[in-house]
């Protein structure tokens, strides 16, 4: 059996975030700190090119999410467990257990509303915070309208009670997995084979907890994000967003929305392929050096 990958040069732990809880995380470079967090269907991986970078000047936090990869996925028992505000929670007591009161945070597609969450309830702690290829959660819902909803089909899946989305997911996962890993790259030579098989072998492995925080974003995530936009919340640091041109499909103004949340927003429509991390890691790590400095 070959070897899982891993980023060159970083060295993985486990790190206890919560009671019973201890996250995986990859570390490595020296100098202020910048945590980044992954997307689905992926792992802390996804980060390779642009963590090995930024750890030329950076110190670089590159943790599985509760219920991915190898962290911990303990059975949610009441709704919250995977609310991206208890995920958010994780990452910044990671953040602290690792030395670190302050970092900057970016996050891909589900690690994004992690992030977004993380910089609403806890701004003392995100200095800078960057989402790529996602929006908040409650605008992701309130685009999302007759036939062109169909590319989110797997939001309304794991959207439904427990029961019936695990079992059919786990009837065929590498199918399900491997689907959004085909349909949603630009450029397929980006994930090469064994990177593909270890988020493959990651999903597999965790189909009940990758559920569940899908279904917490249909549930008490949206709640968390009423209560944010009533109260007036927004997030106080420089914000940076990358994002395909979904707006042009489905008819939304995505700059508009993000605008809503951001008042120190540089929001760019690019077209690198939805895992832009591992599509363009050069244009994601320029953007990202870009909001370092504001």
């Amino acid at each position: 059996m070959e070897p899982r990958p891993r980023i060159s040069g970083f060295d993985e732990r486990r790190v206890t975030v919560a009671e019973g809880v201890r996250l995986n995380v990859a570390v490595g470079g020296s100098g202020s700190p910048v945590v980044l967090l992954h997307g689905f269907p992926q792992t802390h991986l996804m980060w390779r090119h642009v963590a090995a970078d930024l750890a030329a000047d950076h110190t670089v936090i590159c943790p599985d999410l509760r219920g991915y990869g190898d962290s911990d996925k303990p059975a949610d028992t009441d709704g919250q467990t995977y609310s991206k505000r208890t995920m958010a929670a994780d990452i910044v007591a990671l953040a602290r257990a690792l030395g670190h009161e302050r970092f900057a945070l970016a996050g891909h597609d589900r690690g994004a509303l992690v992030a977004v969450r993380a910089g609403l309830d806890h701004p003392e702690a995100v200095t800078h915070l960057a989402s790529l290829d996602v929006l908040p959660t409650l605008d992701m819902w309130d685009v999302l309208h007759g036939t062109s909803a169909a590319v989110g089909f797997h939001l309304y899946l794991m959207a439904q009670p427990p029961g019936l989305p695990e079992e059919l997911i786990g009837a065929a996962p590498d199918a399900f997995f491997g689907h959004f890993l085909d349909i949603w790259a630009r450029d397929p030579e980006a994930i090469p084979a064994p990177v593909r098989a270890a988020y493959l072998k990651a999903s597999r492995e965790a189909v009940v907890s990758i559920v569940a925080d899908y279904r917490a974003s249909a549930a008490v995530d949206v709640a968390h994000d009423l209560a944010d936009r009533e109260a007036g919340n927004r997030l106080r640091m420089p914000v940076t967003v990358l994002q395909q041109d979904w707006g042009s499909a489905l008819g939304f103004d995505a700059a508009a929305l993000w605008e809503a949340w951001a008042p120190d927003l540089d929001h760019s429509s690019v077209s690198l392929g939805h895992f832009m991390a591992e599509e363009a890691p050069a244009e994601v790590v320029k953007a990202l050096r870009a909001l370092l400095a504001r």
